[in-house]
């Protein structure tokens, strides 16, 4: 049986903290096997298939936008706004140094346009409407009902018209 010999620069040897006696005897034992490994440059994904010369899939770029991957995005992004605007809520509150109703109080003397006062409060509603409605259908897919194609598009339809009223009527009321 032939034994392969290794051997590593003085540096290979301080980075592995071996000394050379240490490194003599592993070596010269019969018990040890020696292998080669060759080393594979890191390539990503992008780089292996050019190398390959495979096709770039085109994915996103060539599909239509459907309704229940649009209302799938969108619920995934209420769900993140609502998310996000009540924990900038929550830290603010630990934060600042006055209580909301002197920030209300300051953000009444701007003197908004009853319009800009009204989009302000849709764009605070709609999320949680949206987010809210949506939720009971993902609730009632989650039954076993309203799965084939035909009812997952009338119930996102009727998602967004409920959504729409119920954000609408917490802008007026509230």
């Amino acid at each position: 049986m032939a034994l392969n010999c290794i051997r590593l620069s003085s540096q290979a040897q301080r980075q592995f903290s071996l000394g050379s006696s240490c490194l003599l005897r592993n070596i010269y034992s019969p018990h040890v096997r020696v292998f080669s490994l060759k080393t594979v440059p890191l390539e990503g994904h992008d780089e292996k298939n050019l190398r390959l010369q495979r096709p770039q899939s085109p994915h996103l770029t060539i599909y239509k936008p459907q309704l229940t991957s649009m209302l799938s995005i969108s619920h995934r992004a209420t769900g993140l706004a609502m998310g996000s605007v009540m924990i900038s809520w929550g830290i603010g509150a630990l934060v600042l140094p006055k209580q909301f109703p002197e920030y209300l109080a300051v953000l009444e003397s701007w003197h908004l346009a009853p319009v800009s006062v009204l989009l302000l409060k849709f764009a605070l509603a709609f999320p949680f409407s949206y987010h809210y409605c949506n939720g009971i259908r993902h609730l009632l897919w989650d039954t076993g009902r309203f799965l084939t194609l035909k009812e997952v598009y009338t119930t996102g339809y009727v998602m967004l018209f409920s959504a729409f009223t119920l954000a609408s009527l917490l802008t007026y009321f509230l």
